[in-house]
């Protein structure tokens, strides 16, 4: 019986570099894991559990979705409904990814999917649009986010009155900023452009008519299906080039 072989490595060295890229960001993610600490002493839960479902969970707008229900009897299913429609992002953002994840042997491969993060996945879509396989900002990057939010998760429940509000300085914008520059730096092509304008107007469309947080995932559903319909065709000539050089080396 033949054992099944990996083409991708990761390499330490590129994965140490991703970890520095992400790391001036991940000082955002430290104001907001502090708010979500001092959100969870508020209701209630003591300091090491906060800081234990954050380096557990790591999902920031989950966890506070959940903090929000949180009380003296928890209803559980309801919770995992609400934590589940958040997070189902990630169905689609780890199917992205497969290409490269394929070629990891299986412990790896989900081993990296527990530290995908928008920050570090936006990160790795954009440049295998460019041809470059880079799974190293998914660990290195991830790395960094998630000690980002441990650390700021316990700098909220024990100094939390210093920062109870981050949007008050704009940092809720940072993230969204992120992803759209690197959007914005990635492929251009009426089929991206379609993409885009499909996502965001049925994203639109959900945010106003349907629950909340369905948004994101009718948005992806959306722009994914016009890049499942509209398949790119490469050029003839393009397939025909190594016979022509061929032919040419002939002569």
């Amino acid at each position: 019986m033949s054992v099944a072989s990996y083409s991708y490595q990761l390499q330490p060295a590129r994965v140490r570099v991703e970890f520095f890229r992400l790391l001036p960001i991940s000082l955002f993610v430290v104001a907001f894991g502090a708010a979500f600490g001092l959100a969870a002493t508020q209701k209630g839960l003591e300091p090491l559990q906060a800081v234990l479902m954050s380096a557990t969970v790591f999902a920031g707008a989950s966890q506070f979705a959940a903090v929000d229900m949180w009380g003296a009897e928890v209803s559980v299913l309801p919770m995992i409904a609400v934590v589940f429609a958040i997070n189902s992002r990630h169905l689609l953002m780890g199917a992205s990814l497969y290409p490269m994840l394929r070629d990891v042997s299986p412990g790896k491969r989900y081993g990296l999917l527990l530290l995908l993060t928008d920050a570090n996945w936006a990160v790795s879509a954009q440049e295998y649009q460019s041809g470059r396989r880079n799974l190293e900002v998914i660990l290195g990057g991830g790395l960094a986010l998630w000690l980002a939010w441990i650390i700021g998760t316990g700098l909220g429940v024990y100094f939390g009155g210093l920062l109870q509000n981050p949007k008050s300085l704009g940092l809720d914008m940072v993230l969204g900023c992120f992803l759209l520059a690197m959007a914005l730096g990635g492929k251009k092509s009426p089929r991206v452009l379609v993409a885009w304008t499909v996502a965001a107007l049925a994203s639109l469309a959900a945010w106003k008519w349907l629950p909340p947080n369905t948004h994101v995932v009718v948005g992806a559903l959306a722009g994914g299906a016009i890049g499942f319909f509209w398949l790119e065709q490469k050029p003839a000539d393009t397939q025909r080039q190594p016979d022509i050089e061929e032919a040419s080396d002939g002569h």
